[in-house]
């Protein structure tokens, strides 16, 4: 039995109580599903500014009608600390992923980007604290390395950052440093790389490369690439980010805490790459992206160069073992995009 799995046994033993932030997401809704469908209590707040109600609708078909039970949504936006009050109030554990992501939506509009990602926050944290919550983990993002050239990226060397989203990520590290010092909290950060999966929009802030460029390929429209391709990722399906945030929230060795870790698989791929990975399983019920060539365009600003993770720090601490490589992924995820994709839904689907 791996780490994970005795994660699960012991939470099915002693269920806790769980707030997640950004429920109604890609990332908050594949973690409701996962904790429901082990019988744990969770409550759920989500301003549905980018998060999906189709999302919560999905999650509900999928688990049992006793498991729903065992949620409780609010609608409410972490931007108000009344709301952030009432959401902490009895949790175990917060898993917070509200935010509002994308580099290029952080510089068209940088103070929406540190109203919620900053102000939403501290929010979060203060309410968390007086609510004497066990552990709160917060998603972070690779975007923090910035300019910092080397590979792979080790937690401890970062550069200047490239946007102003990268920013608001960065200062959530280091409030989450400061409230653990001055208040005495547990929490940890999780840098996500790149996550892709089901219920992920195209729009959306993590990877939304795959199912924007699945949604081109089964319509034959253009699939479109910043630069010249040789743009590298990390790419994470969003099990791994799952696992990660069970292991982070239960985690019992005090040297794991108060920490940021990388959150990825520890391989990078280009866009080239992801480009073929694409149209070889896409290919048997398209043939005609036998033909199909991506367009190539200007570099977008604030992007970084090459990502690739080094999860040594996560193997050690939290006991964090990927069970899905970038092809894994796909394989699995697939199915749903391809029906997504056919029925109209992406641009509905939740970051």
């Amino acid at each position: 039995m791996n780490r994970s799995e005795e994660i699960i046994a012991a939470l099915k033993a002693n269920p806790r109580a769980w707030l997640i932030t950004g429920v109604a997401g890609f990332i908050g809704s594949n973690l409701l599903e996962t904790l429901l469908r082990h019988e744990q209590e969770v409550t759920g707040i989500d301003n549905f500014a980018t998060g999906s109600r189709a999302n919560l609708e999905d999650v509900r078909r999928s688990v049992e009608t006793a498991a729903w039970t065992r949620f409780r949504m609010i609608e409410g936006d972490i931007c108000d600390l009344k709301t952030c009050r009432n959401a902490c109030a009895g949790a175990d554990y917060v898993l917070h992923q509200a935010a509002l992501g994308s580099v290029p939506r952080s510089l068209a509009d940088p103070v929406a980007t540190n109203e919620s990602n900053v102000k939403g926050f501290v929010n979060m944290l203060y309410a968390a604290k007086d609510a004497g919550v066990r552990r709160f983990v917060f998603a972070s993002s690779s975007s923090v390395y910035g300019d910092h050239p080397a590979l792979p990226k080790v937690e401890d060397q970062i550069g200047n950052c490239l946007s102003p989203y990268a920013v608001s990520k960065r200062v959530n590290e280091l409030y989450a440093e400061v409230f653990s010092r001055c208040y005495g909290m547990e929490c940890i950060g999780l840098r996500y790389f790149n996550v892709f999966g089901p219920r992920q929009d195209p729009n959306g802030a993590y990877a939304a490369v795959i199912p924007r460029w699945i949604a081109a390929m089964i319509k034959g429209k253009p699939v479109e690439i910043n630069g010249d391709g040789e743009t590298s990722r990390d790419f994470c399906y969003v099990a791994n980010a799952v696992q990660a945030n069970l292991l982070a929230a239960t985690v019992e060795n005090n040297e794991a805490f108060n920490k940021v870790y990388n959150i990825a698989v520890g391989q990078r791929r280009t866009l080239n790459e992801l480009f073929e990975l694409l149209r070889e399983r896409l290919l048997p019920e398209f043939p005609h992206l036998a033909t199909a060539e991506p367009q190539y365009r200007d570099f977008r600003a604030g992007d970084v160069r090459h990502s690739h993770a080094d999860i040594g720090r996560g193997r050690t601490l939290l006991g964090y073992e990927p069970t899905h490589r970038i092809e894994d992924g796909l394989d699995e995820a697939l199915e749903w995009y391809v029906a997504t994709s056919k029925a109209g839904k992406a641009g509905m689907l939740a970051c």
